[in-house]
Order: structure tokens, then sequence, then C-alpha cells
């Protein structure tokens, strides 16, 4: 058990946690959850002992161990990636390295021999026997091929090394697991294989994450961060997000009787239970939830914003059609014709393919071979991957959102632009921030609220979630699943994909797939799988001169 007693942290006058008092016990989930910059990662920080709280400590268990989901990427680089695994439990690889030592020599002394006997005990108590296979089969089951197990850190990629860390903090089955951003840059199988992982851990595991369709996979418990505060609630995000939802609409009825909502509530309950997955966590839930105090589920504080896209003309029939379109080692010969009814998903193993098309079809890339050709009635409204460039000058947002107001929208005096800045969590004296100073959530939100300004009919999304928080991809996710127009988007939120698209395009170096069905239909599809296996192994393309 891990135990968190009147933990409080401040940065001068601002509080970050104010006296706050948790267990988190065994055989639970716990996704850490809260607004962007509310101390998600730095309440695991305290619970790894990495921050020091301002009042307050966090208990351990004696015994138990902790491992850590790392970010830093360059601090093994000097290790073999196999031994980068193994150092995730600390004291075998201190046994490991001792032992080595002492077997290095040509002969031991009698003290030496005593001690060899006594590593080799700890070394077999400690799983040691098999802790390289062990380690081998993890690194295969996050994708890590076995010529990359003897290599140093340095020469392995970015987005394995990513894999190779979680690897790490996974190894050896700890008592405690952190994980801070775990999917970040793994694919849709290896998030899978982590939810099924996750899902039948017998220990704790404390978890932040923004994506949702992850936290209601592998989560027993939310632990939500409001107000300074933190409280455990039971159920996944889901449950977590509609009862809170439930209870706000309850809180405005002052006139309902109280049995009446409890009663909503218990039915709310009763069904989330009966659509519980995996039986290890549905058993752990129903349990929980049939200890649930009704008073317990609050509304949350958090502000949501208003994520709304109209359309400044109805989009007519001929919306987008490619002719043999080309991009050198990339893709080649994409050739599809885009409906209005279309919400298209994109998908590819290279994401620099999706936004070199992204970039191509916006105007603002030319192909290297092949047409795009847009119908008359679209107005598009784009998203781009990278927004830096336009946040280079040193304007306040309110003159920043000005400069992207199309000439068919002649009423944009203030108030309206304080609307659309408002409808961003932009109030008060925010509007006055300068946009050298933004986050990188808020600059997502400002990149959101041009887009909604020009009223367009197309929206092109490349990765629409990056820097939002919780709340603004609920938001996103509404906005774009009511939106009535033609959506061409890509994004790495599994629910985002999974309830906005109903076509799933992947660009590949030989061509695309095409396929009329959900993300999940897809991605579980054995004759897609085949496909994929077939066009990725495929020469790359190479488009003549």
């Amino acid at each position: 058990m891990i135990s968190v007693r009147e933990v409080s942290l401040s940065y001068g006058k601002r509080v970050l946690f104010d006296e706050v008092n948790l267990n988190f016990i065994r055989g639970n989930c716990y996704g850490v959850i809260g607004a962007n910059g509310a101390g998600k990662s730095t309440f695991l920080r305290i619970l790894s002992g990495d921050i020091e709280p301002t009042r307050g400590v966090v208990e351990i268990t004696p015994g138990e161990r902790m491992a850590v989901l790392k970010q830093d990427q360059s601090e093994f680089d000097d290790c073999l990636v196999l031994h980068t695994v193994l150092r995730g439990h600390q004291k075998l690889w201190a046994v490991l390295q001792e032992r080595d030592i002492l077997y290095a020599k040509a002969d031991l002394t009698e003290t030496e021999g005593i001690q060899a006997a006594h590593l080799e005990s700890d070394f077999g108590e400690l799983g040691g026997y098999t802790a390289e296979s062990d380690a081998a089969a993890l690194l295969s089951d996050l994708g890590i091929a076995e010529d990359l197990h003897g290599l140093p850190m340095r020469a392995v990629s970015g987005h394995l090394k990513v894999r190779i860390l979680l690897a790490q903090a996974l190894f050896g089955n700890p008592d405690i697991l952190l994980l801070d951003e775990p999917t970040n840059n793994l694919d849709v199988d290896t998030v899978s294989w982590l939810e099924n992982f996750l899902a039948d851990y017998e220990n704790i595991v404390i978890v932040v994450s923004h994506d949702r369709h992850f936290l209601d996979a592998v989560c027993t418990h939310v632990a939500d961060i409001d107000f300074s505060k933190i409280r455990i609630f039971t159920g996944n995000y889901t449950f977590w997000y509609e009862s809170s939802q439930l209870a706000t609409r309850q809180l405005s009825d002052r006139n309902r009787k109280m049995e009446d909502k409890r009663r909503d509530l218990m039915d709310f309950i009763a069904r989330f239970s009966a659509n519980a997955s995996k039986s290890r966590q549905a058993t752990s839930r129903k349990k929980a939830l049939e200890k649930l105090v009704i008073e317990e589920i609050r509304p949350s504080g958090r502000k949501y914003p208003g994520i709304i896209f109209r359309q400044q003309r109805d989009l007519g029939n001929q919306v987008l059609t490619l002719d043999k379109l080309s991009k050198k080692k990339l893709f080649r010969d994409l050739s599809f014709t885009v409906n209005k009814t279309d919400k298209i998903a994109l998908l590819s193993e290279n994401h620099l393919a999706l936004t070199y098309f992204f970039e191509i079809i916006s105007g603002l890339m030319d192909p290297d071979l092949g047409t795009y050709d847009w119908g008359s009635t679209v107005i598009k409204g784009y998203l781009p991957l990278e927004n830096g460039k336009y946040f280079t000058g040193n304007l306040g947002l309110m003159d920043w959102l000005r400069q992207y107001v199309p000439n068919y929208i002649t009423d944009a005096d203030e108030p309206f632009l304080r609307g659309f800045l408002g409808k961003m969590l932009f109030s008060g004296d925010e509007i006055m921030k300068k946009t050298t100073v933004l986050s990188g959530g808020e600059k997502m939100r400002c990149m959101l609220a041009r887009v909604m300004l020009q009223q367009p009919n197309v929206l092109l999304l490349d990765e629409p979630t990056n820097h939002l928080d919780l709340e603004s991809i609920t938001s996103l996710n509404d906005g774009l699943a009511a939106f009535k127009g033609a959506v061409i988007f890509t994004s790495r939120d599994h629910q985002l994909m999974q309830t906005v698209a109903n076509r799933i395009i992947e660009i590949t170096p030989a061509g695309a797939i095409d396929r009329l069905m959900s993300f999940d239909e897809y991605i579980r599809d054995d004759r897609v799988k085949a496909i994929r296996e077939e066009m990725y192994a495929a020469e790359t393309a190479i488009i003549p001169d």
C-alpha cells in the first residue's frame, strides 16, 4: 500500500496541493486526472520521491518495490537495451553487478566465496536466473526486435526508446507502478497489449494519461485533482465523467427529491456495472460500486471549452478528388474521392506521410506526382501538426484572432471576438495575454478558435488532441461528432477515432487501404491486417523525376 498523509505543495503563492490524504490499495489501477497545470505529473513525482512536498509524507509498505516510467530518453544512452530493462529492478541489478565483479576475479578468498554464496542466494530469490529471458520477452512483446537487444540505447530510434523505458518500468513485477503518459508514441497493437497487461496486473498501478480509451480499459479508480485537492472515485474515466455530469445537472435542479437523485445514480451505476469489461476489472469494479456512497459523487469544478464548428455554407456533392497523388518515399498513387458525409480517419506507420498529405491538400506543399481537386463549395479549416509559425508575433489574443477573420464575416467587433475566446476559456484579463507566453494547450485552443472562426464545411485536422487536457479533448470529440460537414483527421486518441470516423484510409508507401468501417472494426479485421502486412512489406515508393 502507498499512503499520502497531509501532503501539501506550494510554489510561492500558488498552492498546488493542500492537505491531501489518500490510500492506494493493491489490486487497483488509479487514473490521475485533472486540467492542464493541475499537477498530475508533479503528484507522481511526489509519490516517487523526486519532489519533496512542502508538508506531509508519503509512506510505502516496507519491503515493497516501486517502479517509475522514465521520461528522459537519453538517461541510459550508454547502456545496452537489455541491460536498460534489467536496471528497472534496482536491487537485482545491484546484485548482478556485484556478482559479476566477484566472478571476474581469477581466485576468490574465503570471505569473497561466502559473499558470492550470499549473492547467489539473493540472485535466485530475486528471479535473476530467468531475468534476461524475462526482459527479452517483455521487449519482444513491446515490439523491440531481438537484434536490437544487444545494441546501446543511443543506437535506437526515439519512438523505440519509449517502449524500452516502458519495459524497464514493467520488468520484475513491481509492487507499485507509476506511469506518466505510457501510451505516448505507441502504436495501436502495443497500446492494446499494455491495456491487457495492466488489466491483469495484481499490484498497484497509478497512471497519468490523456487517452480516454486507455483510462477506461485499465482503471478501476479515478484520482481527480480539483481545487488543490485529490479525491478518489470508484470506476473508470467514463464512469467518473458521466456521473459528475449527472451530479452537475442534478445540482442545478434544486426541486428534485433526494430519492429521485439516488434512484437515477443507482440506475446509472447498474448500467455501468453491466457493461464493465475484462473479468478481473469487472469483478473489482462491481464490488467497489456496491460500496459506493451516492453522496460521494459530486459535480466537477472543471471547465469545458465550447468547441462548436458551424458551416458558413452547406457542402455540395463534390468535395475532394485525388488522382495518383504521390510524395517521394512516403506514399504513391493515392486515388480516392471524399464524399460530403465522410468523416475520414487517416492512419500510417509513418506520421510524416500524414503531415505531408495534409500540407499538400491544404495547398501548402506540392506533390511529386498526381493531382487533387476541391469542389467549388468547399471552405477548408486546417489545423496543422506544428503551429509555431502562427505565434511568432507578440500580439494580444484579441489582435491575434482578428487577423484570421474571413472576409465574409462583417461584424467581427470586440464582443464577437471575445465570444470566440471565451468559448476557448480565455476570459477577463486573459484575453490580453501575449501569444509569446502561451502554453502548448493554450496555443492549441487558439488554433481551434481560428478554425471555428472560419466557419468551414470541411475540417482537416492533424493530431488535434496534442497538448489538450481531457476536458478539451472531450469537447473536441463532441464538436466533431456533431459537425455536419466532412472531416479528414488523424489522432492518437482511440476514442476520438472510434466515435467520429465512419471511414478509415491508411496511407502506405505502396498506396492506400480504404474501408467504410469504424476504427475498432478496422484494427480487428483479419483481411485488413493481411493487406497491411503486404503493403508495408513492399519496397519504399520511388517516384521518378
